[in-house]
């Protein structure tokens, strides 16, 4: 079973059901300086000058996070995703917006060499991680893709969070939302097929997808024995992914970010 193959059906199923999801990004995008970013993110990249620097993200989605990091300064940025479709979608916005951003539609562990030591900075976003099974060759296409020096920067859903039970799920009890449900070491996939309803709130029967939980041993380790040094983390009480803003700021890890240099 090749797992990424069935995640790729399954994200372009969704993004071909969300025929309203995404239409205010270029709407939003010249109105508002930094939309689609977590303002924690915001304030952590303001500290960064990226005058003539090249920028990408792996699992861009339909572009808009990349789209809105531009508006940094970058001279150029690079989005890979999947989703042909969302893909399509991205480059057509920022042709309309006349932003400097290319998007390729490729699996991320098969990103071809031409990009290789390109980008000063790579980001990763929310919800990105979890479509890997093994971060080891994420992260090396991440070194590959990186200039020496350049920087890794997440953005992400704390490990703890997979835990968590979530509303609709058969364990979660609403009375009790923080109780820990599942092993913070569960090793096998996650086995979907009720939709990717945060596109259009919709739950459907889909294509199935999986999805797995990484412990931050994993996520550090990955990221160090594939040439990075850790610069910064920073642990934040409050949710970024709509699952879990019910326990926002009662001491429970719920999102991250994570600085990483190329050495």
């Amino acid at each position: 079973m090749n797992y990424i193959t069935k995640n790729k059906e399954a994200w372009e199923e969704a993004f071909e059901r969300a025929t309203a999801w995404g239409n205010d990004i270029e709407k939003r995008l010249a109105k508002e300086e930094y939309p689609f970013i977590e303002k924690v993110l915001v304030d952590e990249l303001v500290n960064y000058d990226f005058t003539d620097k090249k920028i990408a993200q792996f699992c861009c989605n339909n572009g808009r996070e990349l789209l809105s990091i531009m508006n940094f300064g970058a001279d150029s940025g690079v989005g890979f995703d999947i989703a042909e479709n969302m893909v399509d979608f991205a480059n057509q916005t920022a042709q309309n917006l006349g932003i400097n951003c290319s998007f390729v539609a490729t699996n991320i562990l098969e990103i071809d060499q031409k990009y290789y030591n390109s980008f000063d900075y790579i980001f990763i976003t929310i919800g990105a991680l979890t479509w890997f099974e093994d971060l080891l060759p994420f992260f090396r296409k991440v070194s590959q893709c990186l200039k020496e020096g350049g920087r890794l920067i997440i953005n992400e859903c704390h490990p703890v969070t997979n835990m968590l039970g979530a509303n609709g799920e058969e364990q979660y009890d609403q009375e009790t939302p923080n109780i820990l449900i599942y092993s913070y070491f569960k090793d096998d996939a996650w086995i979907e097929n009720d939709g990717m309803g945060y596109m259009n709130g919709e739950n459907y029967e889909s294509k199935t997808f999986y999805s797995y939980s990484h412990t931050f041993t994993e996520i550090i380790n990955a990221i160090c024995q594939n040439g990075m040094s850790i610069n910064k983390l920073m642990e934040f009480d409050y949710d970024i992914s709509e699952m879990f803003s019910n326990l926002n700021n009662r001491g429970i890890p719920l999102s991250y970010i994570l600085i990483s240099q190329k050495v």
